[in-house]
Order: structure tokens, then C-alpha cells, then sequence
């Protein structure tokens, strides 16, 4: 496991709890972009708190449409606080902070405020949280690597891990915005009717909060 820490560079990237766990650091930014992080982007761009909570097997697109969904939170007014479930997002950004690192919420619209946001003199783990096969396994998906290289590709290349340097240079190669309805977690949410959660997702640069846990809640 040691070798699989990245402990000889101050910036760190990997998928899902185990990664994170393996590269766990004094700052997390967990990326989720379809669409947990996007949707607590969002939120903390219109002033409301977010209490991830975890998906139950019962949720849907009714669901999804009263939380989860990035043009759900666009459209909400007077709202303090909302419970938001995810299925990846939360549960990896709770079991960051468990580890005692401070934990911000990254994506795509957020990206040069999180890279300005974060100390110089801090480790980093940047953690993309992936999507789940049928069985239950980590599936690492497009979106979310774009989106950690979208954050890494703005910090000093000399303090990235080769796998964080990976990360980056997806980032660049990527065909932004178009392509991000390409992959296939866009495709899933196209066909049940959220194609404007993967436009609203793609807007590079959109917002200059960063959201960061606290107390279980995530807060600018």
C-alpha cells in the first residue's frame, strides 16, 4: 500500500474511498461532476448550505429532481439549507474528512477559485469519485477525471504525482464543452431528461466559490 500513497509529491490524485485513503492528505477536493459537486457549486453560488446524505436504493429521478440535479439547485430561492443525496460524492467526502483533511467540493465551474483557494504549503488530494457498475465496483469515468485535471492542470506541475499529472493532461486533451455530453453518464442523464444538468456542468469557470465541509455541511 505504501507505494501506492504518492507520499514523495505535495499534490496527489486517485478514484473513489480506497484512493482516497491511499493518498489522504491535509487538504481533499472530492470531484464529483455528474453531479454531486456541481450541484453543492451551484448551492454555494446561490448562498444555500448543502447536508449530503446517502442514496437509498429507492431514489429516482423524482429524487434527482428535487436535489440531486444541478438545474433543480439553479431554480431554488429563500432556501438556507437542503439535505442533497449522492451515491459517490457524499460518501467520499465524508470519509475524507474523517481522516481529518479539510475537504472542499470541486468541479468543472469551480475550478481556478478551488486551485487559487488551496495553501501552497499543504499536501493535496485531489479524489474523483467515479461512477458504480451494476455490481457495486468503482467505474472511472471521463467526466470526473476532466474535472480533477481541470483543478490540477492550475497548480505547479512540479508538485504533481505522475498520476495526478495524468490527470491534467486529460484535462487539456479534453474537448470541452461539447464533449462532456458525450460520455456516458451524460448519455444516462440525457435519456431520463437532465440534459441541462451536464450544460450547466460544463461551464468552465462559472463560479468563484468553494465549498468546504463543515460540521456535515457544505458551506462557502
Amino acid at each position: 500500500m505504501e507505494a501506492h500513497r504518492q507520499r514523495g509529491h505535495r499534490v496527489r490524485f486517485d478514484w473513489g474511498p480506497t484512493g482516497a485513503a491511499a493518498v489522504a492528505a491535509d487538504v481533499a477536493v472530492v470531484v464529483d461532476v455528474l453531479s454531486f459537486t456541481t450541484t453543492v457549486t451551484i448551492a454555494a453560488e446561490r448562498g444555500i448550505a448543502v447536508r449530503p446524505s446517502p442514496w437509498r436504493p429507492a431514489e429516482d429521478a423524482g429524487h434527482r429532481g428535487r436535489g440531486l440535479a444541478p438545474s433543480a439547485m439553479a431554480e431554488r430561492a429563500h432556501v438556507e439549507e437542503l439535505v442533497v443525496p449522492s451515491p459517490n460524492g457524499s460518501a467520499l467526502a465524508f470519509g475524507l474528512a474523517e481522516t481529518g483533511a479539510r475537504v472542499v467540493a470541486g468541479c468543472l465551474r469551480n475550478r481556478t477559485a478551488v486551485a487559487a483557494w488551496l495553501d501552497a504549503s499543504a499536501t493535496v488530494a485531489v479524489v474523483a469519485a467515479g461512477e458504480r457498475w451494476p455490481d457495486g465496483s468503482l467505474r472511472p469515468c471521463a467526466e470526473d477525471l476532466w474535472g480533477a485535471g481541470a483543478v490540477l492542470a492550475l497548480l505547479p506541475e512540479a508538485d504533481l504525482s505522475p498520476e495526478a499529472r495524468v490527470a491534467a493532461a486529460a484535462f487539456r486533451a479534453a474537448p470541452l464543452p461539447s464533449g462532456l455530453h458525450e460520455v456516458a453518464g451524460a448519455l444516462e442523464l440525457h435519456a431520463i431528461g437532465y440534459g441541462a444538468d451536464v450544460t450547466l456542468a460544463a461551464e468552465l469557470d462559472a463560479a468563484s466559490v468553494v465549498p468546504e465541509l463543515r460540521g456535515g455541511v457544505f458551506r462557502t
